[in-house]
C-alpha cells in the first residue's frame, strides 16, 4: 500500500512540476521578446537582439541553465563535447540564477567564465522566456545565421534534433 500511495506521489509531481513541452514550435521572435534587457558579464544590460545579432551570419545555440540547476551541471559536459564537435557555430550561455553573485560564483566554479555569457536580472519571468515558453532549464535552443529559431526545443545537448538542425543549416 505504501509503495502504490507513492508511487502516485512521484506521478504527480512529475506531471505537476515538470517541464512541460510548448504546444507550439516558433521559428522567429517578437518585437518584445527581442527587445528584453539582459546583462552581459561586465555588467552592460543589452537587449536579446543585440546579442542574437553579433551572432548574425553565424549558427548560434543558446543555452539556458542556471548554477542552482543540477541537471544543467550535468548537462556541461555534453556542452562542451557540442562545440567540439562544431568549432565554426557560436554557444552563448543565458543565465537564470537568482542573483548577480550567485550568477558569478557559478561561472567560476563550473569553469565556464570564459565563454559568453549574459544573465536575466529582471528574473525568470521576463518578455523573452514568456515568449519562448521557458519553463524548466537547461533548455537549448538552435538560431539559424539570419536570427530565426532553427530549433525551438530541446533540454539536453545530446538531442539529435539539435545536431540535425545544426547540419541543415552549414548546408545553406
Amino acid at each position: 500500500m505504501k509503495e502504490s500511495i507513492s508511487f502516485i506521489l512521484l506521478l504527480f509531481t512529475i506531471s505537476a512540476f515538470g517541464q512541460k513541452v510548448p504546444t507550439e514550435n516558433k521559428k522567429a521572435f517578437s518585437k518584445e521578446a527581442l527587445a528584453q534587457k539582459i546583462v552581459s558579464l561586465d555588467g552592460k544590460k543589452l537587449s536579446v537582439s543585440d546579442v542574437i545579432k553579433k551572432h548574425e551570419g553565424r549558427i548560434l545555440i543558446i543555452d539556458f541553465w542556471a548554477s542552482w540547476c543540477r541537471d544543467c551541471i550535468l548537462a556541461l559536459p555534453s556542452t562542451k563535447e557540442l562545440k567540439e564537435k562544431n568549432p565554426e557555430i557560436d554557444f552563448v550561455y543565458f543565465s537564470l540564477d537568482r542573483s548577480h553573485e550567485q550568477w558569478k560564483k557559478g561561472l567560476e566554479k563550473y569553469n565556464i567564465s570564459a565563454n559568453e555569457n549574459y544573465w536575466f536580472d529582471e528574473g525568470w519571468k521576463n518578455n523573452f522566456n514568456n515568449y519562448i515558453d521557458l519553463n524548466w532549464v537547461p533548455r537549448f535552443m538552435v538560431i539559424d545565421q539570419k536570427g530565426g529559431i532553427a530549433n525551438y526545443y530541446s533540454i539536453n545537448p545530446n538531442d539529435p534534433e539539435i545536431q540535425k538542425a545544426i547540419d541543415l543549416l552549414k548546408l545553406k
